[in-house]
């Protein structure tokens, strides 16, 4: 991922101009998921944004990383700006290593790792740890839904500081997985991760042209079955993206207005005093709770035997379906799907993965509210084969079967920490 380092007097005012989190109390030594979102109320993406010092923060991702430096650049903050690119397009090594230790041994391993006692560290907090002598600032968090950390420090310290949870790591049948695997984490937490950035409405000219073709949204491929000719369609409220608990209203940021209209909040007034972001002031006195979005995240779990299918057709003759990569099936890194029900469309489907301790295919969704119930049967068209991309073989589309899940689908147990191990 991209790390956007911001330093100066208004670093944090940026984020709040633009996230729709809430600010207050945020302290060095915390970390929140910062969702930023288009004046037209659409998601531009989500990244999780660390406050390392007074007046210094770093924020980590794709989508909103542009967007930020964007309105760095263009607005009047007093603020500086330095990145480090994501491997895609980076030349050489990046400027920092960041490795997880994941899983339900995460908290027992580093404890035997750290070179003192490991203090307890509160969720999306991180604190200084020493490992292999190299003082580091481990985020607590858990991508895996259990308890995990982040360590975070400088390249030239990346060998010490992997090797000596992967040595001690053998007591715990430790496994390193690649880049393959990393992604099927967004199942277990739920994650809709890198939708398309909401950046194709009126007003957003601007932008698009400060933009270029090696961006990460000019190089954005898109795949999937949701082939609508308007290109708007492929577009996630934070709602949506079950980001709801990220958005305040409670200060002023970008697209307020068209969020409260997404969802009955109960207590929001929108008013007509909106400044140049298109954002109000409201009162502290307004609630915080939202009603009746049209759409909300769900779980879609595969049905086997179509999944069977899929695979089958490339060995018999007739019809061949789109091939299905595993435990990754796209080759777009964003991928929507249709979602249908009774023939009419009801959602979009992204992030399709094979979970391995599971044997199954599954997928997360935004459908529309009165199908979220667990059980619900849909059904999602399988491959794009007017997609026109080399990449994309010829193929057939094939209809799967699927069911409406929790979201997210497993226990979340990353608040569970034992640290008297």
């Amino acid at each position: 991922m991209t790390d956007l380092h911001v330093e100066g007097p208004d670093a944090l005012d940026v984020f709040a101009d633009l996230g729709t989190n809430d600010f207050d109390g945020f302290e060095p030594g915390q970390a929140k998921q910062f969702v930023a979102c288009s004046p037209d109320g659409y998601l531009i993406g989500d990244g999780i944004l660390f406050h390392l010092d007074d007046e210094e923060f770093t924020l980590v991702g794709y989508g909103p990383i542009n967007w930020v430096q964007y309105h760095l650049e263009t607005g009047d903050y007093d603020a500086t700006v330095e990145r480090d690119e994501h491997g895609g397009i980076r030349e050489g090594p990046p400027k920092s290593f960041r490795y997880q230790v994941q899983g339900p041994d995460a908290v027992a391993l580093i404890t035997e790792v750290a070179d003192e006692p490991l203090p307890e560290i509160p969720f999306f907090n991180f604190r200084e740890v020493s490992v292999a002598g190299h003082g580091s600032n481990p985020l607590r968090h858990g991508m895996m839904n259990e308890p995990g950390f982040e360590f975070v420090g400088p390249w030239e310290l990346a060998d010490d500081v992997r090797s000596a949870p992967m040595e001690t790591g053998r007591d715990y049948d430790i496994r390193r997985i690649g880049g393959k695997a990393y992604p099927t984490n967004v199942i277990t937490a739920a994650w809709m991760s890198i939708p398309l950035p909401a950046i194709y409405h009126d007003g957003m000219e601007a932008y698009r042209e400060w933009l270029d073709a090696a961006s990460f949204e000019g190089a954005l491929a898109i795949g999937g079955s949701l082939d609508s000719a308007d290109i708007t369609d492929h577009d996630l409220t934070p709602f949506e993206a079950g980001h709801g608990r990220f958005v305040d209203f409670d200060h002023e940021f970008v697209g307020p207005k068209a969020l409260a209209a997404e969802t009955d909040t109960v207590g929001y007034r929108p008013v007509t005093d909106f400044d140049t972001l298109g954002c109000r002031k409201p009162s502290r006195t307004y609630s915080q709770q939202y009603e009746n979005p049209d759409r909300e995240r769900v779980t879609l779990v595969w049905d086997s035997d179509d999944v069977r299918d899929l695979y089958r057709s490339a060995f018999e003759d007739g019809d061949t379906y789109r091939y299905t990569d595993l435990p990754v099936p796209e080759w777009a890194l964003t991928q929507n799907d249709k979602v249908l029900k009774g023939g009419d469309p009801v959602g979009i489907a992204c992030n399709t993965r094979y979970l391995y301790w599971e044997e199954r295919m599954f997928s997360l969704c935004a459908i529309d509210t009165d199908l979220a119930e667990p059980g619900t049967e849909v059904e999602i068209p399988r491959g794009d084969p007017d997609s026109g991309n080399p990449r994309v073989e010829d193929h057939v589309r094939k209809h799967v079967s699927a069911t409406v899940a929790p979201a997210p689908y497993f226990e979340d147990k990353r608040k569970t920490a034992d640290y008297s191990v």
